[in-house]
């Protein structure tokens, strides 16, 4: 085949869907190519056909799916020449044995793609099974190259053991290897890092780009994540409900984007090189009106702003946490032998301050102990050690000791966005029903007051009235999102802790949740404490960063400060895998650290501690910027 010919030509690609109400059009005379040994990304919101080109692609379209075009797949090991996977009957022998062998398929979640009734070797070996005549042993000796192949350090253990027993990255690993195993010419990865922590994304972009040279194998990358783009694509195409709107090489789309939707699309995405007071740009602007929220202010606030005076508290501190700690048990038992249980410092010895009207991001890898630090102050997790003081405009709470009233009554002070707005919003409640359920379980007004409240918080929110009845499933995920926000809001609370309140929605959804949060900050004078793992979010909403590592914050400073100069190397090793969305910065893949940001073997001896690490403690480095360092280190060696 010539090198110059498509590996995957689609044209004038339409896939409707037949509903009750009518037919939805998916994708609208859809056209794109792939070429041997290149990666094509295709780029563009949730919901604009990314994914269902795929599936179609992939010949896995659901019964319900009508099809028309052609999707011509001519692979060099195919001796019939190419072949049109839409002419192909889905289930029939010919597309069986394209499907896993020379096409493989990487999907977006691993937990719910691999079975948890197998072991990762069963279910890597079954595709070598049904396509090639290999005995049990080669099956699993080839099985175990690839393992070792993707990353895993001892394949052979990895072989026998089951999904749940590794990370997420391990998992994706493990998909990856199943997907490639029988040496496809395409591999089709359906946002393959979207789950995944900044490092653990690093790792597994490198580890596809070896691969593909490796392999010689072609790539449609999906995904709506332009930092991955510029840092794996050779060429890009970017699709909006349906229809592409502009296609061509890397370079011409990033310093030369012509259609108003993917420059939209690169304004809405947050950087580090934003100016400060600069805005993120929505693609969809939604009015939101968070000045009629001005009767939620906290009491304090609002006697300072009727007086035009600042707020003279006893302390500029909002929260203060002491020293808080827990352990988890894991009970590791069998057949043969007694439990045997293990303990797991999930938090060590946390301190922080939040000040009154500040947001304090909080970040790190998953496992790190943030979403514990947010359960420890919303209570609904008890410490082993520690303190929690809230100096709340009617006097100070302590946190951990209330109890009956003095709970109920801190529960107003203090409220959580969630990380899911799907599952944390209760699908037989409509948004009347959700909205007002704070006000009764505390007793707040009348049901005609309730009501007026519940329009009121609707309209902060940039949601239209008429939507008071509906339901939650009837809203996308930014709406939804909203929703939760407004639930947060219902109280009046002086503090917001938000855990991972925008990553599972799109950058431009994203762009106008973080702008909506800012808005609320400062019409209200919100507290926040923003937990996420994505840097270019927190460096865009908070004005003090703390960083987490295995239980225990490693760095604490001003955002300035700790973008513009970070000190610790997981700090360091965290920032140098963040994906710009920039030709010019590309991610240094050689200088990444493969055991991950948290490996302390790549540390220098000044931030590692002895064995039992008591020997680390907060080092003042001056403005505001400690980190955690040996006590004896010299403050000056600190910096790089």
């Amino acid at each position: 085949m010539d090198t110059g010919a498509d590996l995957l030509r689609i044209e004038d690609l339409s896939i409707s869907f037949a509903m009750m109400g009518g037919q939805i059009d998916a994708v609208r005379k859809a056209s794109l190519r792939v070429l041997p040994g290149k990666v094509t990304a295709l780029v563009g919101e949730s919901g604009s056909g990314k994914s269902v080109i795929s599936q179609a692609v992939m010949g896995i379209l659901p019964k319900t799916a009508s099809a028309s075009g052609q999707i011509l797949f001519c692979d060099p090991k195919l001796s019939t020449g190419p072949v049109d996977i839409l002419k192909m009957d889905p289930d029939g022998p010919q597309l069986r044995a394209l499907r896993g062998n020379r096409m493989g398929k990487i999907f977006q979640e691993p937990m719910t793609s691999l079975s948890p009734l197998h072991t990762i070797g069963n279910q890597i070996q079954e595709s070598l099974k049904i396509h090639m005549d290999l005995t049990a042993k080669e099956r699993r000796q080839r099985s175990e190259e690839m393992l070792g192949l993707v990353g895993f350090s001892k394949p052979s253990r990895a072989f026998d053991m089951y999904p749940f027993e590794l990370s997420g990255g391990m998992r994706q690993r493990a998909m990856i290897a199943m997907a490639l195993v029988c040496q496809p010419s395409l591999l089709i990865a359906d946002e393959p890092t979207t789950a995944l922590d900044v490092t653990i994304q690093a790792q597994i972009l490198k580890l596809l780009r070896d691969l593909q040279s490796q392999l010689n194998m072609a790539m449609l990358l999906i995904t709506h994540d332009l930092g991955v783009v510029a840092n794996m694509a050779d060429e890009v195409v970017v699709i909006y409900h349906g229809e592409i709107m502009e296609a061509g090489p890397i370079e011409a789309i990033f310093r030369k984007p012509s259609h108003p939707y993917l420059k939209g699309l690169m304004a809405a995405v947050p950087h580090f090189d934003m100016k400060p007071g600069e805005r993120l740009k929505a693609l969809r602007e939604v009015p939101v009106d968070a000045g009629s929220l001005l009767g939620r202010k906290p009491a304090a606030i609002a006697k300072a702003d009727e007086a035009k005076a600042p707020i003279h508290l006893q302390s500029d501190v909002l929260l203060s946490v002491r020293d808080i700690s827990k352990t988890f048990t894991t009970r590791k038992s069998s057949w043969f032998s007694k439990a045997d249980n293990q303990p797991y410092k999930a938090v060590d010895g946390v301190s922080f301050d939040i000040r009154r009207g500040e947001c304090l991001g909080l970040v790190g890898e998953s496992g790190c102990g943030k979403t514990t630090v947010s359960k420890i102050l919303m209570r609904a997790v008890t410490p082993d050690t520690g303190s929690v003081m809230l100096a709340s405009s009617d006097g100070p709470i302590d946190v951990l000791a209330a109890r009956g009233d003095g709970l109920k009554n801190l529960r107003t002070k203090m409220q959580m966005v969630f990380q899911d707005p799907v599952s944390s919003l209760s699908p037989r409640m409509t948004v009347q029903n959700i909205l007002a359920e704070p006000l009764e379980i505390h007793d707040r007004g009348t049901g005609k007051s309730r009501t007026e409240t519940v329009k009121t918080l609707l309209k902060a929110i940039g949601l239209d009235q008429r939507h008071i009845n509906r339901y939650p499933h009837s809203f996308s995920g930014g709406q939804r999102q909203r929703i939760g926000i407004a639930r947060a809001l219902a109280l009046g609370p002086e503090l917001l802790i938000c855990d991972e309140p925008v990553s599972a929605l799109d950058v431009s959804v994203q762009a106008q949740i973080l702008n909506l949060l800012k808005d609320l900050q400062s019409e209200l004078g919100l507290t926040y404490l923003f937990i996420s793992h994505n840097l270019a979010v927190v460096d865009y909403m908070a004005d003090r960063i703390a960083v987490m590592c295995a239980g225990r914050i490693v760095e604490i400073a001003p955002r300035e400060i700790l973008m513009r100069a970070p000190v610790h190397p997981y700090t360091r090793s965290l920032l140098a895998a963040v994906p710009f969305p920039d030709l010019d910065r590309p991610l240094d893949f050689e200088t990444l650290n493969t055991g991950g940001a948290s490996d302390m073997r790549n540390w220098n001896a000044a931030f590692r501690g002895d064995e039992a690490e008591a020997s680390l403690s907060a080092a003042d480095l001056g403005e505001g910027h400690f980190v955690l360092a040996n006590r004896n280190a010299d403050v000056r060696e600190l910096r790089p």
